[in-house]
């Protein structure tokens, strides 16, 4: 017996060690990303605003291919996914993803014939309310007629509740819908009320830029609402600005040229060949917006100096008048 109870209470002391090991392992290292930071493509959310899609049936450089990953080892996520269009019009899916696990899907499959952007968070699959899991991360490749980008998505953590399956419910009364703000308090991080693109090519080296322009109001059970007016500066390489303003509608594609933005003296003059700038944009009213750039040149092979790609733009200040009305209705 007392050989039996030995050999017992080794394999319980291995086995406690197995379990500490594994813990151990599961410990990611270094310090946690706090909650309180403002939106970026370089954390995790329970928001994540992918600032463009497109796609055309039976056209193969045309199209959109969505990536999605739930960080956490524990808990599923369940996601409502809207696709946004360039005429304000809201379609919706849900799905829901593993502990661990990546979804991919190309938008041709889902939304196909339109361009526009997609706004994706996670929610609670019996009340279908917003639901607080902030492990979700993403990014997006496109091809698309104005250029081809890989952009990371833009991550809103969920700044309500004290663990991570908390749902949103303040003042809720069982309707249809249920209003989330961007706040930096109660709801969702700020988005930005002002915007920058750096680094802004010459389009007389064949340089065409586009400003994706993404508006953070509105119903996603009918149409968001536009940003509205805009005041812009154009920057040239030694500090000179010049004033534009553009209205920009729940979502604006823009490609820089010299009728937009429309500067005196015009846009090429501003940056002349072999010269670069930069585009400082904010809201007349402080609306929330995120947007992203893309350059296309069709030189990039017989020159060494011109280059094709894009990103997320720069948030310089924030604004606190965002917000999501969402409709409620269980998995």
């Amino acid at each position: 017996m007392f050989t039996s109870r030995k050999l017992a209470h080794v394999v319980l002391a291995m086995f406690a060690l197995v379990l500490m090991s594994a813990s151990a392992l599961a410990a990611d290292p270094g310090a946690v990303y706090p909650i309180q930071s403002e939106a970026s493509d370089q954390k995790a959310g329970s928001l994540l605003v992918y600032n463009f899609y497109t796609s055309t049936p039976g056209v193969n450089n045309r199209n959109t291919r969505i990536n999605m990953t739930n960080t956490n080892s524990q808990v599923p996520a369940w996601v409502h996914l809207f696709f946004i269009s360039e005429t304000c019009a809201v379609a919706d899916y849900k799905t829901d993803l593993t502990p661990n696990q990546t979804f991919s899907f190309l938008v041709s499959d889902y939304d196909p014939g339109f361009s526009g952007y997609i706004i994706a968070l996670t929610e609670d699959p019996r009340t279908g309310l917003p639901r607080r899991h902030n492990w979700l991360i993403g990014d997006e490749y496109f091809k698309s007629s104005f250029g081809d980008a890989n952009l990371g998505a833009i991550a809103f953590t969920a700044l309500w509740g004290e663990g991570p399956g908390d749902v949103f419910n303040a003042n809720y009364q069982g309707g249809p819908t249920i209003t989330v703000p961007f706040d930096g308090a109660i709801g969702y991080n700020r988005a930005a009320a002002t915007i920058a693109a750096d680094n802004v090519p010459s389009a007389q080296d064949l340089n065409s830029t586009t400003l994706l322009l993404n508006s953070l109001r509105g119903d996603l059970t009918s149409a968001m609402a536009s940003v509205g007016t805009m005041f812009g500066l154009l920057y040239d390489d030694v500090e000179v600005s010049y004033s534009f303003s553009v209205f920009i509608n729940c979502m604006t594609k823009i490609t820089l040229s010299d009728t937009t933005p429309r500067t005196a003296p015009r846009f090429t003059t501003v940056i002349p060949a072999g010269r670069t700038g930069w585009i400082k944009l904010y809201s007349n009213t402080g609306n929330a917006v995120v947007g992203a750039m893309v350059n296309k040149n069709p030189n990039t092979e017989s020159r060494p100096d011109v280059f094709n790609g894009g990103h997320n733009l720069h948030h310089l200040t924030l604004s606190t008048n965002g917000f999501l009305t969402i409709p409620v209705f269980p998995q």
